[in-house]
């Protein structure tokens, strides 16, 4: 059964700090537990202000960064030095900046001509570093788009509905940039010990209520997709993105 957690929080500048220190909370925990943390990070502009964060707080020397593997959770088909690639983000906000050892970074192969085989190569990898069946990531950070999208799982996209995969191509996303994207499936994201969102905006305010307090239409609203099978479901929101909320939360 899934426990889910909502929290609000003043601003990004908030949001960021928090998230930054549960992503320091659960590698101490994880380390202590089986010796190695993973994590799967997401793009996005809430996600860079968590990894700067960590980057330039004292949070990175209390995260064990010789026992840590970094993975992504989805990128677009580019190379990694372009503008819209989600490793170049976060190498940029944070990888070039803490001792992580190179050989424990994991890109997807995002230049691959034939982007079914990146995902099946990238399968290959998770399994080979990830512990479990399907493999438990200690920690996946996602983020929510207006559309109700989540890593680059769209809204009736075929991606929805893969289960015999962990990774998976997905079409022309519907967004700009309007590429081809590589993605966990909701089989992977629902095996970790526990999933975040992190949301901010008022943009995403209408879309939130509806993914949170609406009817189950994952479809529509793919991010209702994420349902730890045996974890913890955390939503960390700004105060933008809560104002449609019927509820009161934590």
């Amino acid at each position: 059964m899934t426990d889910q957690r909502i929290q609000i929080f003043a601003d990004v500048s908030e949001l960021a700090a928090a998230v930054a220190q549960q992503i320091v909370t659960r590698a101490q925990a994880a380390v202590a537990d089986h010796d190695r943390f993973t994590i799967a990070l997401s793009g996005g502009s809430t996600p860079r202000a968590v990894f700067e964060r960590l980057a330039a707080s004292l949070l990175k020397e209390q995260l064990p960064w010789a026992k840590t593997y970094v993975f992504w959770g989805d990128d677009r088909a580019v190379p990694p030095d372009h503008p819209d690639s989600n490793y170049r983000m976060a190498s940029e906000s944070l990888l070039q900046h803490v001792p992580l050892p190179k050989e424990q970074i994991k890109p997807i192969l995002t230049q691959c001509d034939d982007l079914d085989a990146a995902a099946q190569h990238y399968e290959r990898v998770i399994q080979s570093f990830v512990p479990g069946s399907p493999p438990c990531f200690d920690l996946i950070l996602l983020g929510m788009g207006p559309d109700g999208h989540t890593a680059s799982l769209f809204p009736h996209s075929p991606a929805l509905a893969v289960t015999n995969a962990l990774v998976t191509a997905t079409p022309v996303a519907p967004l700009k940039p309007h590429m081809r994207r590589i993605t966990f499936t909701a089989t992977l994201i629902n095996a970790a010990a526990e999933v975040v969102f992190l949301v901010a905006g008022a943009d995403k305010a209408g879309r939130l209520a509806e993914v949170l307090e609406g009817p189950q239409a994952p479809d529509t609203l793919p991010a209702q997709l994420v349902r730890p099978t045996n974890g913890v479901l955390s939503w960390m929101i700004d105060q933008a993105a809560a104002q449609e909320l019927k509820h009161s939360y934590g």
